[in-house]
């Protein structure tokens, strides 16, 4: 007997749960609750909407939405019409969501009208009207915020209105790609890795799995999951989003990481589960030492919480388990690798300093230029294969050869793995930023800083932050006879990358060092950042 291939499209598990228990909650944000019946019907909706402008089974479709109902809505309706969702950062302008529609091959593009303070819609709109190839535009309105449906595009109410309620799932075979999810490369343009439905369906059973011990099913109370990750990054969608959706759970959505609003959504929802980068548990604390903020229910409540993105300084994450008395737990991860690898099991303790061992399914090491397997303890190149590893960077051959070379996705994190099979991230192979959790890929900014017109020559480190890791900093040579003053450059920057991407600080310079090959010397750039700060 063999196991219909529908059973491997993710988005099975709304309609498995749908079944079971469709009065049960799924869905939370401020006054909106839906439950899993209704999450089905309105993802059937989008399903059948799309079926009806021509998309289907291998096509892409863009989704551009912060933490609203509207992600899972449509996230879930586009893998049920058998497609392939491209998640794509909301801080993006212009310029990078062309880019990212055209590189993907998207046939639409799904875009939430947005705020005042962050019109979306017309940024997109912007991309939109310069690929072609994506035909179709719609928009996500809230009580038209934000002025209203872009002119001469639908909303999603005006496609699905009419729409059936039910909709048989298409089915996808195991290597069916399910999500594209963009990652920014050490050089050139960011990256579209592939992951399939079977990448995702095993990275969130195993990540259910993981969590299972310390979740009390006996007492009959539904578990919830507070997501202040953004759900267009991998932590958030498949760590939290379709794990718990997975699991029957309940998700409830902030739009953005706000120390109060977190704070008071874990008390008034009872939270079980949260997933923070360093800086979240860092804002939580100094948030609830400077107001004194009662956190006994959440004390009550909470069972377990997990962080990555970032290596926890060992200090936060000891004051943050006292404080609230719950186990932090740590993980490693990546896009490529859909993203869970590594994770601090319950069986075991955690070790301050280390990502856990590699979980179900999965394989780590740490290796030599050669590839070889370093000896433990020592320094290597962490290489993964398993059923999380992406199938390929979408329409890079040579990138995908290059990055599993031996059978083994390579990293570029350098890693120390024990006796016991903890393993340390120690490094980065490459020069990339980790600002707040985010990868931030200098070579991208490079490329753009360049087109300036004063520019004649520019380099982009990560300079040490307390608060965030790594700040953004750019080096520049300007071109002779121009001026260009720092504010100005920085503003510039601003209309060029997301908020979270552009530089903080720029120093101009008459020349930039060179390493013997007449390369950048970034490391004596980075040194005398580090010198600075001592």
């Amino acid at each position: 007997m063999s196991i219909s291939a529908t059973t491997l499209n993710l988005a099975s598990m709304v309609s498995h749960h749908a079944r079971l228990a469709p009065e049960k909650e799924a869905v939370i944000w401020e006054n909106v609750r839906l439950t899993y019946g209704e999450l089905d019907t309105l993802s059937n909706r989008v399903a059948n909407a799309l079926v009806e402008m021509n998309i289907g089974r291998g096509d892409k479709v863009a989704l551009v939405c912060p933490n609203l109902p509207f992600f899972p809505i449509v996230y879930y309706g586009i893998l049920k019409a058998g497609a392939a969702v491209v998640p794509l950062n909301v801080l993006f302008q212009p310029r990078e969501f062309e880019y990212h529609l055209a590189d993907s091959d998207v046939k639409a593009v799904f875009v939430f009208e947005g705020t005042d303070e962050l019109p979306l819609a017309h940024r997109v709109k912007e991309a939109f009207d310069n690929v072609p190839s994506c035909e179709n535009l719609v928009v996500m309105t809230k009580n038209l915020m934000g002025g209203g449906p872009l002119v001469g595009h639908k909303t999603l109410t005006e496609i699905t209105f009419d729409k059936p309620e039910t909709f048989d799932i298409v089915p996808t075979d195991p290597d069916d790609t399910c999500a594209i999810l963009y990652t920014s490369g050490t050089t050139g343009q960011p990256k579209g890795a592939e992951l399939t439905h079977l990448n995702l369906y095993s990275n969130v059973t195993t990540t259910f799995l993981i969590h299972l011990p310390v979740l009390d099913f006996t007492d009959g109370v539904q578990k919830t999951c507070l997501i202040t990750l953004p759900l267009f990054h991998t932590t958030g969608q498949t760590v939290q989003m379709n794990t718990q959706i997975y699991a029957g759970h309940k998700v409830v959505l902030l739009p953005r990481f706000d120390p109060q609003a977190t704070l008071d959504t874990m008390v008034a929802e009872k939270v079980n589960f949260w997933v923070g980068v360093p800086t979240m548990y860092w804002a939580l604390l100094k948030y609830a030492s400077e107001t004194g903020y009662d956190i006994s229910h959440i004390k009550e409540t909470m069972k377990v919480c997990s962080s990555g993105g970032a290596p926890m300084p060992v200090e936060v994450m000891r004051e943050f388990q006292e404080t609230f008395g719950v186990r932090v737990m740590e993980g490693y991860g990546l896009s490529e690798t859909s993203p869970l690898a590594c994770f601090n099991h319950f069986e075991r303790p955690s070790k301050p300093g280390k990502v856990g061992q590699q979980i179900f399914g999965v394989e780590v090491r740490c290796v030599d230029d050669n590839d070889n397997e370093v000896d433990r303890g020592e320094r290597g190149e962490v290489v993964i294969r398993g059923t999380n590893v992406m199938k390929g960077y979408y329409k890079r051959p040579e990138a995908t050869a290059e990055a599993f070379r031996n059978g083994w996705f390579h990293t570029g994190d350098i890693g120390i793995m024990d006796d016991e099979g903890y393993l340390a991230i120690v490094d980065r192979k490459k020069d990339m930023i980790l600002r707040g959790g985010y990868n931030i890929y200098p070579r991208e900014l490079e490329e753009v800083i360049m087109t300036h017109e004063s520019v004649s020559l520019c380099a982009v480190i990560g300079v040490p932050c307390e608060r965030l890791g790594e700040e953004v900093k750019a080096f520049v040579v300007l071109k002779q006879g121009h001026d260009l003053g720092s504010d100005e450059f920085i503003e510039w920057c601003k209309t060029q990358f997301a908020a979270n991407k552009y530089p903080r600080y720029v120093e101009f310079r008459s020349e930039l060092p060179v390493g013997g090959t007449g390369k950048i010397f970034k490391r004596a750039l980075k040194e005398e950042s580090q010198n600075r700060e001592r």
